[in-house]
């Protein structure tokens, strides 16, 4: 095991004392590396060698002086040399060394000045033998330590997963899959980090395969085999004989090396690509990061996007911190500051931090956990550094921490990534061990491993979670349960979904993670767990809000404590992924803590935090309103329908050149052609034209054979559907099946528009032009109607009632525009309005030849439209009230105190709505 901070530092004070007189680079250099290496505790021999021959640049043969494969290119020189000549010496060397054997860093020295390089930092340290004491940390690598800087996307944690998915289709090549090689890696990820932090001797494991192995690969299996019998055998009951190298390996037990195990055959090639493997510096890796990385090999489909789908620690924190984080740092900070007797203050945190157990129920490969856990720890440490402040005497570091992976649950589906939860939770476990022995001097690892993250396999919808860990020894719940929407279900999901809804009115619009909300609801009840799950924001706008927060608030009391409004979720990484999320923070109790709320005024950028006196469904700061779908408009305002539904198989349906070739052959048709509009017609600016044959008299349609080829097309189309109702209207074939056809000028609006417009277009059509039932229609719209439509402050509202088709807006008119609190305007305030919006009209006809879609997109709507747009929001605004509305979340806070003043008179006695069954 590695030595203590404390040794080491003794042993470079004699180091330092040894060799203060060494001056010759052929005399002095071995013995002086060789004694250099024991001051960590390791044997030179086993991870470096001397004279290495290498091919330099310009293929003249050289050699290294001191070469630790993939970790440590050493040059030396006499005293008094010219360092820098050795710098470019060293680096000659790199072009003939393979990609795994390129060092992280550099070192060159005279004896008694030293000048070391991180190669992946770019960091440079100089400094002299009598120093060496002082700065003995920067060789912290050559023991096992390691500061490890944990941030986003980090390429390394990619490249090592790209190792295991080329050892992971060598092996499945072979025949060699399923169970066994989930577990055989799972286990070799563990070897691997165990070589590079500490837990075995450095690079043991890689010493052991390429000093015992043959070069063929032929028994390396068999190697590997008794490599992880050892692993799994206490010393007290080793045989005597064993092999001095596998005795090297300690006894790590914690299962991982417990079941029985099919080794796989190696070949050369195979034997090679797992010595390059261990040439990596596995202590590199975030376990947060890298287990979602490790399951993507286990699938070449997955693994083209290698890290598309794993979750940025970033995107992580947005959880922990406001779910318990920021709260304990709080505590910390004034414990720190609390001049308490003994540390009186501080010993009761750690007694809190202690006691914390945390739930994830859709855990994945534990990203979520061993994120909290490692944030945990940390926040120990600091604690532990403030109660024994420096210079007071620790005997063991391992007496200090108390927060453990055993206070840790989890729920699985599938097998493969809860064992990488498991393991990966041991990995952060370990690197915080060496924060914690950093800061003590003391070394410190929980090897054999006595305590376990309990991840259960199963399905957590069928699962009982309180016989996993009950509701009253836990504290948090939290994770990010599956992005599986309504549609999108298998059969298996649907069946849990009206298992656990049975008695929800309208649970069938839900999305599949809707049950994990309802199953912590059920779970969290008369405890004091607080929980936050990351989420599709289905949940927080559209006909999803009624159905499941009616459920959540009036039976279960659930109240929101903290949410991130709508923003991207996703990585930087190759393939990049991107969901529009929310994360919703709520328990069964209120809190008197403020409530907090996160604003994107960019999705993919950083939010603005604001508190809230109470967080509905919506994630607005408004009274806990549900917005249900109303038949007719709450204000006065004229009905909004939707467009004509055909059912005709594409029959009626033209482009101008079949128009035209069909006129050609039935020139009495021509009269019965109207242009047509589809949301993508409307959008797009391009035609198409229907044969509109419904108010056609008998006699005329009789003379008209092509067209009545069609109409019979229709009848057999219609009659053929297994629908009753579709095989009903085969009886009347030129009439649709949904009619809407305008008599007067009315404004259209597409029922789905990109999320990257500002505004969604809506214009005013002639009663000629007919629409499908992608659009809708406002009949005896005013100038009054098309500018508040118009306005930001109905964006706002559709922003947040509205419903989303992937992530682009989906108009309602019996969830949004009938529900939509319209202004009490002014007859002056009224005029304002109409006069902003006829300027919108003007600015979209300076320009005829542009579609809606050039004129509304951000990059190429003119200045003119932005600027009579602007204009018409503020007539608008000021029709709701003289102050401006600083942001969107005022608007919305407004709207909704609106709607819930409109709406009170029309609640039932006692003011609040009766619970639907």
């Amino acid at each position: 095991m590695p030595l203590s901070w404390n040794e080491i530092r003794s042993r470079a004070h004699a180091f330092a004392l040894e060799f203060r007189d060494a001056t010759r680079e052929k005399g002095e250099t071995q013995t002086f590396y060789n004694d250099f290496f024991n001051i960590f505790g390791m044997t030179r021999r086993r991870v470096a060698s001397f004279e290495e021959p290498v091919k330099a640049l310009g293929d003249k043969a050289g050699f290294i002086d001191l070469f630790w494969k993939g970790m440590l290119l050493v040059e030396q020189k006499s005293a008094g040399r010219d360092l820098s000549k050795a710098k470019g010496q060293a680096f000659k060397y790199f072009p003939g060394l393979k990609e795994e054997e390129l060092p992280r860093y550099l070192l060159l020295s005279d004896f008694q000045t030293f000048e070391l390089y991180d190669l992946d930092t770019g960091a440079e340290h100089r400094f002299t033998l009598a120093e060496l004491p002082d700065r003995i940390n920067l060789f912290g690598f050559i023991a096992g330590y390691q500061k490890r800087e944990f941030k986003d996307q980090d390429p390394v944690n990619i490249a090592a997963s790209e190792q295991m998915g080329k050892l992971h289709d060598m092996l499945a090549a072979t025949g060699y899959t399923g169970h066994d090689l989930e577990l055989f890696l799972v286990r070799l990820l563990f070897c691997l980090f165990a070589d590079d932090t500490g837990i075995f001797p450095k690079d043991t494991l890689r010493f052991y395969l390429e000093e015992r192995t043959r070069p063929d690969g032929s028994d390396l299996g068999m190697h590997l085999s008794m490599v992880f019998q050892t692993l799994n055998t206490p010393e007290a009951r080793r045989a005597r004989t064993l092999d001095e190298d596998l005795a090297a390996f300690p006894y790590v037990n914690g299962s991982l090396f417990a079941a029985r195990l099919d080794i796989p055959s190696f070949d050369a090639a195979m034997r090679a690509t797992l010595i390059a493997a261990c040439y990596f510096n596995w202590g590199q890796i975030s376990p947060a990061i890298f287990g979602s990385l490790f399951q993507s090999v286990m699938d070449k489909d997955k693994r083209r996007g290698i890290g598309a789908h794993y979750t940025t620690e970033a995107n992580i924190l947005k959880i922990v911190k406001p779910l318990f984080l920021d709260d304990l740092r709080a505590e910390l900070d004034a414990a720190k500051r609390s001049p308490g007797a003994n540390g009186a203050r501080l010993r009761q945190l750690h007694d809190k931090l202690a006691d914390l157990t945390f739930l994830d129920p859709a855990c994945g490969c534990g990203n979520f956990l061993i994120l909290a856990y490692r944030e945990l720890r940390l926040l120990e440490i600091e604690l532990l550094q403030a109660l024994y402040p420096s210079g007071q005497l620790v005997l063991d570091a391992g007496d200090l921490s108390r927060v453990n992976v055993d206070a840790f649950y989890g729920i699985e589906l599938e097998e493969f990534p809860a064992r990488i939860a498991e393991v990966a939770l041991w990995l952060m476990d370990h690197q915080m061990n060496l924060r914690l022995s950093e800061a003590f001097g003391l070394y410190y690892a929980r090897i054999p491993l006595a305590a376990a993250a309990h991840i259960h396999h199963g399905n957590a919808l069928a699962t009982d979670w309180a016989s996993l860990v009950p509701p009253a020894r836990l504290r948090y719940l939290l994770g990010n349960p599956p992005f599986v929407g309504k549609h999108l279900m298998t059969a298996s999901q649907s069946a849990e979904m009206e298992t656990l809804f049975a008695d929800v009115q309208g649970a069938g619009v839900l999305d599949y993670v809707a049950a994990w909300y309802l199953k912590a609801a059920q779970y969290i009840q008369g405890t004091a767990i607080v929980c936050a799950f990351v989420s599709t924001n289905s949940i927080t706008q559209g006909e999803q809000v009624a159905v499941l927060w009616q459920e959540l608030l009036n039976r279960y009391r659930i109240k929101l404590h903290f949410a991130h409004r709508t923003f991207a979720w996703s990585s930087d990484a190759r393939g990049k992924a991107a969901v529009h999320c929310v994360i919703v923070g709520f328990a069964a109790f209120d809190t008197a803590k403020p409530k907090l709320l996160y604003e994107y005024a960019d999705p993919k950028g950083s939010p603005d935090e604001a508190r809230a006196a109470n967080i509905n469904p919506y994630l607005i700061d408004a009274a806990d309103i549900l917005i249900t779908k109303r038949s007719r408009p709450l204000c006065p305002a004229p009905e909004m329908g939707i467009g004509n539904k055909p059912i005709d198989g594409g029959n009626y349906l033209f482009t101008p050149e079949e128009r035209d070739e069909f006129i050609a052959r039935e020139p009495a048709a021509a009269p019965f052609f109207r242009r047509w509009l589809g949301a993508d017609e409307f959008l797009n600016g391009y035609e198409r034209w229907c044969l509109w044959l419904g108010d056609c008299p008998p006699d005329q349609l009789r003379r008209m054979p092509h067209a009545l080829q069609r109409v019979e097309a229709v009848r057999q189309l219609r009659f053929a559907r297994k629908s009753a109702p579709t095989r009903a209207i085969a009886a009347t074939p030129t009439r649709f099946h949904v009619e809407n056809m305008p008599t007067s000028t009315y404004v259209a609006i597409p029922e789905v528009s990109s999320e990257r417009r500002t505004y969604v277009p809506l214009a005013f059509m002639p009663p000629e032009t007919l629409c499908s039932n992608l659009m809708k229609l406002i009949p005896d719209a005013t100038l009054y109607h098309f500018g508040v439509l118009s306005s930001t402050m109905h964006m706002a509202w559709l922003r947040a009632v509205g419903g989303r088709l992937k992530s682009d807006f989906r108009y309602s008119n019996t969830l949004v525009y009938n529900n939509f609190p319209w202004p009490d305007p002014s007859e002056a305030q009224t005029a304002a309005i109409e006069a902003a919006a006829q300027a919108v009209l003007d600015a979209r006809a300076a320009f005829p030849g542009s579609a809606l879609a050039d004129l509304y997109d951000p990059l190429t709507m003119p200045p003119a439209l932005t600027k009579a747009h602007q204009a018409l929001d503020r007539a608008v605004d000021r029709a709701y009230r003289s102050p401006a509305f600083e942001h969107e979340r005022a608007r919305l806070e407004y709207l909704f105190a609106r709607y819930q003043a409109l709406t009170a008179p029309l609640l039932p006695a006692g003011g609040k709505a009766k619970r639907a069954r």
